[in-house]
């Protein structure tokens, strides 16, 4: 199974509350997985949060969302309510709240928020699948090589090409 087919199931556990699967997954994912295919969860988290809080969200509307989902969990009080805020409102747009938060810990809050969000959602099958699908192609999207000159016409390249043999 691939690390993106991993990541996907990854998804669909956390939309269940399957938490003991989860961490079965990231156990097997492993590290190298990870930084395989991260954009998938990434992309995912980013579309979950957009569905959420739409495009000009109420900042007390995601402080009540984050102070519900800390509350939801057991050690809930650990986790870091800036973080989690940082990472919403970084998924809205506001990236450079992004910059102070760990990498380890926006992993973990991106996982923990994914799966309140999804499960949320109470989504069908079929609705979890499209859900899936979108941020599989989302995440596809920015694994393809950039185009240093997009739209430029082989005629370009030609002359670029004589004028560095004369």
């Amino acid at each position: 199974m691939s690390a993106d087919e991993s990541l996907s199931d990854l998804i669909r556990v956390m939309a269940r509350g399957d938490w003991g699967t989860a961490d079965r997954l990231l156990v097997e994912i492993g590290d190298d997985g990870l930084r395989e295919g991260p954009q998938t969860i990434s992309a995912a988290f980013l579309l979950a949060v957009q569905r959420r809080f739409g495009k000009a969200p109420d900042l007390q509307q995601i402080a009540n969302f984050v102070a519900a989902t800390r509350q939801r969990y057991a050690d809930g009080h650990e986790l870091p309510a800036l973080a989690m805020e940082g990472m919403i409102r970084g998924a809205l747009g506001q990236t450079d709240l992004l910059d102070g938060i760990e990498p380890d810990v926006a992993f973990s809050t991106q996982i923990l928020l994914l799966g309140t969000l999804l499960q949320d959602e109470q989504w069908t099958e079929t609705e979890l699948e499209d859900f899936i699908s979108e941020a599989e192609e989302t995440a596809a999207e920015y694994r393809q090589p950039p185009q240093i000159f997009p739209g430029r016409s082989s005629s370009w390249t030609k002359r670029r090409n004589s004028s560095a043999l004369s």
